[in-house]
């Protein structure tokens, strides 16, 4: 029997991606289709979710009949339907197509299918510590991972590709600064365009971004420093987040004419460590899968300022509150 370790977890299904498997890219439409469906009306509708091992096992050994047999499962005694949840939660989570299971493969199921994606968040849904901020939002490496935060309740969360080894996205707490639609990549080799859409900075100096990125990878860590989101992350972060503004315009004024900053964007927080190769997001406890939760800090400013543009405000908030 061979066993598929986990990789990721967000919508429902969870396995591994065989070596010998060439699909090492989210499909990102099958990512928009689950991760904006189903979504309930209020975090208290949202369900708690449970995981268990279930292994593809047909007497004749027959992968097509062992799929067969998950769908219905899946899908209550509809085939169709339990196949195309399947589909897209297998598609969703680490780019490999449920036909490419075969009979013996162990993968993880959900006691939920199909429910909204913030019930298999790894992020909690309230953050007691982002309560006092509108925005706030969170970059989490070790499971390659975003949230946005409202109030301190969940709104949104997503997959990332942060930093490689040797360009490492920076830990630590920033702001939103600048916005563009459309940039080219200083990183540009020669003769060639590397075009990010929907670019958000939150780190001026180095020019540190979250971007769209046409080919989300399913094994983890990446980019060249900025952080890599799937095309409808990026364009909901660039409309959702506040960037600052400045004596010669707001976020949207880009960098070159951004005058004095009067007041900081939606606080970012980088967290964590990349890991070595796609994330781990399960852990086995006396024989059973858990979803591995990411801890926040009791208390956003806890976290060290990542740039001077923090430094400076952190100062003037001090002062603020001790006046």
């Amino acid at each position: 029997m061979r066993f598929l370790l986990l990789a990721v977890a967000l919508a429902g299904l969870a396995i591994a991606p065989r070596a010998q498997s060439d699909r090492s890219l989210y499909n990102q439409d099958r990512l928009a289709e689950l991760l904006y469906a189903n979504r309930a009306e209020s975090l208290a509708e949202v369900p708690s979710v449970t995981y268990r091992y279930h292994t593809l096992d047909h007497e004749s050994g027959n992968s097509i009949l062992a799929r067969h047999m998950l769908y219905e499962e899946v899908g209550e005694g509809d085939a169709r339907t339990g196949r195309d949840l399947l589909n897209g939660m297998v598609a969703f989570l680490n780019g490999v197509f449920i036909q490419e299971l075969r009979n013996g493969d162990t993968i993880v199921l959900p006691s939920v299918v199909g429910a909204d994606p913030r019930a298999y968040s790894p992020f909690p849904l309230v953050y007691d510590g982002g309560e006092p901020f509108d925005k706030l939002f969170v970059i989490h490496k070790s499971v390659q991972a975003w949230a946005g935060y409202e109030n301190g309740r969940l709104a949104r969360w997503g997959l990332v590709s942060t930093g490689a080894d040797g360009s490492e996205t920076p830990n630590g707490r920033f702001n939103f600064n600048w916005k563009e639609l459309h940039r080219v990549s200083t990183l540009s080799p020669p003769g060639q365009s590397w075009d990010m859409r929907w670019v958000f900075n939150f780190h001026d100096r180095r020019g540190i971004h979250v971007h769209q990125y046409y080919a989300l990878p399913t094994t983890g860590a990446a980019s060249h420093g900025c952080v890599r989101l799937m095309t409808a992350d990026a364009q909901w972060i660039y409309d959702w987040a506040d960037g600052w503004k400045t004596t010669n315009g707001g976020a949207e004024r880009g960098l070159a004419s951004r005058g004095r900053i009067l007041e900081q964007g939606t606080m970012v927080l980088v967290l964590g460590d990349a890991p070595d190769g796609a994330p781990q997001r399960f852990r086995d406890v006396n024989g059973s899968p858990e979803l591995i939760r990411v801890e926040l800090p009791d208390d956003p400013y806890s976290v060290e300022p990542g740039t001077d543009q923090q430094v400076r405000f952190d100062r003037i908030r001090r002062a603020h509150t001790a006046s």
